[in-house]
Parts: structure tokens; sequence; C-alpha cells
């Protein structure tokens, strides 16, 4: 082996200065998240978040806002992104390859999220809308790279693949529900009259994309079981809460059973076809 060759073969299992940035850059995202997400909850004082933007935020805001246990769901995903950044800071895992192509876009997600925090108190609701659109385009491209880029084992599927399906998933509602938000506030009082007819459109619409997800990525239950929770809290809110209304919470109930049941069945489809060509 030559000398070029041996540095080639060290930077392989050792990982370059540009694999050191990235975890590096993975930790700071994080800690920037966490920190913001800290302060956005009211425990330095100040307002939460529900209260912000003169409530737009809150379970209230609109037609399409969840219940508020819905967003326990931010708990989970946190902790998979902190198990996630503790577990990609390892020498191990320095020159993945798999790393490699997802760490920045990782950090990114987080970046966002934090981002989104800081601009609900600090900004408009016009720029949490923005934020909330570049978070989600951000996962999309991280999602379709977790499942083009197979998972080397069990830990690397949950920490990337199934963390990347939840956030997916969850921040798909919740981009639909910050944009419902906006618009209440901005539209005019007549715009009332017709929000049952476009809440059971947009949920179609939710429904058909949550599909369209799950079938692109192989029928991996993470983002379908993400959304179906979304849309089970909203169907509580409009059902339970204000604002009321029967028909959107009915169609949220049908939207997320129907998207749930298809792709857990997909699910077991694939599953079972993987064995049937495992043993042939």
């Amino acid at each position: 082996m030559t000398m070029r060759e041996s540095v080639l073969s060290d930077r392989r299992t050792t990982g370059t200065a540009g694999d050191v940035l990235r975890q590096v850059a993975v930790i700071s995202a994080l800690c920037f998240m966490l920190i913001a997400s800290v302060v956005n909850s009211g425990v330095f004082g100040g307002p939460s978040v529900d209260e912000l933007q003169d409530g737009a935020l809150s379970a209230e805001g609109s037609y399409l806002a969840p219940a508020g246990p819905a967003f326990s769901i931010w708990s989970v995903i946190y902790v998979g992104l902190a198990a996630y950044t503790i577990w990609q800071a390892l020498p191990s895992q320095r020159a993945n390859p798999r790393q490699r192509a997802l760490g920045w876009l990782i950090a990114g997600s987080m970046v966002l999220n934090g981002l989104w925090l800081v601009v609900a108190r600090f900004g408009s609701l016009v720029g949490t809308v923005l934020a909330i659109v570049g978070l989600l385009i951000v996962l999309a491209i991280w999602f379709q790279r977790a499942v083009a880029t197979p998972a080397d084992g069990w830990l690397d599927a949950l920490l990337i693949d199934g963390v990347s399906g939840l956030h997916f998933g969850w921040v798909t509602v919740a981009t639909v529900a910050n944009t419902a938000a906006w618009l209440t506030q901005i539209g005019p009082p007549e715009w009332e009259l017709a929000a049952d007819v476009w809440g059971i459109i947009v949920l179609a619409l939710v429904g058909i994309i949550a599909l369209g997800i799950a079938g692109a990525g192989g029928w991996r239950v993470a983002p379908p079981l993400a959304i179906a929770w979304g849309l089970s809290w909203i169907a509580v809110g409009r059902l339970t809460g204000e604002p009321h209304s029967a028909p959107i919470g009915i169609t949220a109930v049908i939207v997320a059973a129907v998207v749930l049941i298809v792709s857990l069945a997909g699910a077991a489809f694939m599953r079972a076809a993987d064995v049937r060509n495992a043993g042939a």
C-alpha cells in the first residue's frame, strides 16, 4: 500500500475535518433548539407558545388546530433528536457514509425548529409560516435521502428513519395548522362561513399526502403514524373544544383511520414480501 492509499484509508476510518465539523454542527443545532424551546415554554417568564401571536398558535387558533395534548409528540421527537445527536458524535459514526449524507440536513432541521420558536416569540405570524414551510422542505429531503440510503442495523433505523419519519409527519400537520392560523388572522369574518367546506377539503388533501409519503417511503409507518396522531387531535379539538365543527371533526377521524389502516396494511404487505423473498 502506498502512502497516499494509506492516508485515504485512514480518512475513511477516522474521518476528516469536515466530518468533525458536521458532528459539532449537529450538537450546536440541538443546543440552539433546546434553548429556544425552554425559553418559549415560559419557564423564564413571559407567555408560552400557545399565548404568542394573540393566541393564534393555540389549540383554539383555527379550525385546523390540534387539541393541546397533540403537541406532546414534540417530547418524543426531541428525545429522538437528542439520542441521535449523542450517537452521531461517536467516533465510529464520524466517517459513516449515511451520516455524511444526512447529518447536515438533520442539523438544519433542528436550527429551523429553533428558528420557528424565535420567530413565534419575536417575529410575525407569517414569519412562522415561512419558517415551518422551510422546515417541512428540509424534513422532506431528509426523509427522501433516508429512504434512499438503507439503514445499517436497528439503531440506525430507529434514530434516523424513525425520528425523521415522526418529525416529517408531525410537521406536515403542524404546517397545515400554522397556515390555517395565519389565514384565520388575516381573513375577513365572512371566511368563517366556509370554514367547514375548506376544512374538509384540506383534511382530505392531508390524507392523500400522508398515503403518498407512506408509499414513497416503502410504507415506513412513522410518518403516517405522526400524521394520524395530529389528525386525531384535530378531531378532538373540533368535537370537544372551540371553534366547534362537527363536519371537520368527523372528517379528521375518518381520514386518520384511513391513513392508519392503509399504511399499516402496506407495511405488513411489504414485510411479508421481504420474508418471502428471503426464503426464496
